[in-house]
């Protein structure tokens, strides 16, 4: 029996239905637990005594640059997941096995260039994040140590997609329990009873992902895995097929800091230094739900690419098919109950961060106004990184980059016409108009192109 028989039968011979729920849940449940990352940081920093609103802040203003570091990972682990379990559903077993060491290879290398480059540049780009002066000596802290452990976010994060893709979701979610367990247990010991304040929660953080990192490389090593993890050549096509797969992903989060980025610029124009900041700290507080929301909806997404790419290498369209419908199920009632949850608690989850009352109910309000559409994100999600999973880029980045486009409008147009505070509706209505024009532009010209080019590809 082949070592890829484990693998290859589990995706020839279960059922969609099951396949999601085996492989979305643990990866949802996984990246659930990965965003305690940010969230225990941001909690626990949020109430530091004295400086919590500032340092608060502060994670918010750096958090565009430590997410698209995190974009990298991204870009090599799905691309190179989708490649690979492409490669099986075709019979190509050799190059799936060089997928995995070329990518490995690719991570170490960019994990270099990003840490000097961004260590270079730290203080021109913090202040052309929106970082006021007040901020920056907070600011530069955490960004300093984050970024100082990018080589083990970057591995961790990238080659744990290489565990997912061969079903193995549970180990998966394993190696993020792993890392968010040990960032809860350090950040209140570094941050108070050692006083490092806003440090510890960056050391904190930085070694919860070494020790991710090492479990994953650990198990990738493992005999029981069926496309291991060992060093090979580098072939310029694979590396080719990896980005050309995985830019997607990269493109989407980098203009998704992109909109960070113009939002607190345009929160810091209009609201003015103090207004500016509290604006800022509640945008961050909205951006700390809106992890909540889009890490576990990956999880699924990313879980059950492998079940996209596979069925794409092996020409099942039915499957495919079966399989769109399902994720968008599962990725529908996390998202929609995460809305109503936000509209009923919104100042109870925004105390989670802040101890300044007026503060509070500033940043529920504006949580409220982010959210009112949410459900729309699922459509997004379902469909955006559903065809990327096949390498379909070409119709994946219309429908994303519209959403975004939208959104970008509204940052510009709604200052104009009313108070700051009301730019949060931005969220809602990009949501809404995005996912409506997704589902339009689906079924009128992605869906019958896809079935076209895959009976195309089989007869072939």
């Amino acid at each position: 029996m082949s070592e890829f028989s484990t693998t290859e039968k589990l995706l020839e011979e279960t059922s969609v239905r099951r396949l999601v729920i085996r492989l979305g849940l643990p990866a949802m449940f996984g990246q659930f637990f990965n965003i305690l990352y940010n969230i225990v940081d941001r909690i626990f920093v949020g109430n530091i005594p004295e400086v919590g609103d500032v340092s608060l802040a502060s994670i918010g203003v750096c958090a565009p640059a430590l997410t698209a570091v995190g974009a990298f990972a991204f870009m090599v682990g799905i691309g190179g997941a989708s490649y690979m379990s492409i490669s099986l559903g075709e019979k190509e077993r050799q190059r799936a096995r060089e997928t995995i060491g070329n990518a490995f290879i690719m991570l170490l290398i960019i994990s270099a260039l990003v840490t000097a480059g961004l260590l270079f540049s730290r203080e021109k780009l913090l202040y052309g994040l929106g970082c006021s002066a007040n901020m920056y000596p907070y600011a530069e802290t955490y960004f300093t140590i984050y970024v100082c452990g990018t080589f083990a976010a970057l591995l961790g994060s990238g080659l744990n997609q290489f565990i997912l893709a061969q079903g193995y979701a549970k180990q998966g979610m394993i190696s993020v329990v792993i890392g968010a367990a040990i960032n809860v247990v350090l950040d209140p010991i570094l941050i108070f009873k050692l006083g490092m304040g806003i440090a510890g929660a960056a050391w904190g953080t930085v070694i919860s992902q070494l020790c991710m990192m090492l479990y994953v490389i650990w198990f990738l090593r493992g005999k029981e895995i069926p496309v291991r993890l060992c060093l090979c050549k580098i072939r310029s096509k694979i590396v080719l097929k990896i980005l050309s797969i995985g830019f997607m992903s990269f493109m989407i989060t980098l203009l998704d800091n992109f909109i960070i980025i113009l939002l607190n610029a345009s929160l810091r124009k209009y609201g003015g230094d103090t207004r500016g900041d509290m604006l800022i700290t509640c945008a961050a507080v909205v951006q700390s739900f809106m992890t909540i929301v889009f890490c576990p909806a990956q999880g699924i997404t990313t879980g059950c690419g492998t079940i996209f790419s596979f069925n794409y290498g092996a020409k099942n369209y039915q499957k495919i098919r079966q399989a769109f419908f399902y994720v968008f199920v599962l990725c529908g009632i996390y998202i929609g109950a995460m809305e109503i949850a936000v509209q009923i608690f919104s100042k109870e989850f925004a105390g989670f961060f802040l101890r300044n009352r007026e503060l509070t109910d500033l940043a529920g309000n504006c949580l409220r106004m982010y959210t009112f559409a949410l459900i729309g994100v699922a459509v997004q999600y379902a469909l955006v990184d559903s065809l990327t999973s096949m390498g379909k880029i070409k119709y994946a980045l219309p429908i994303s980059f519209f959403r975004k486009i939208v959104y970008i409008v509204c940052i510009f147009v709604l200052p104009l016409y009313f108070d700051i505070q009301y730019i949060f509706y931005a969220g809602t209505v990009s949501d809404a108009i995005g996912a409506t024009f997704s589902v339009i532009v689906f079924f009128l010209i992605i869906n019958p192109r896809l079935k076209r080019d895959m009976n195309y590809s089989a007869i072939r």
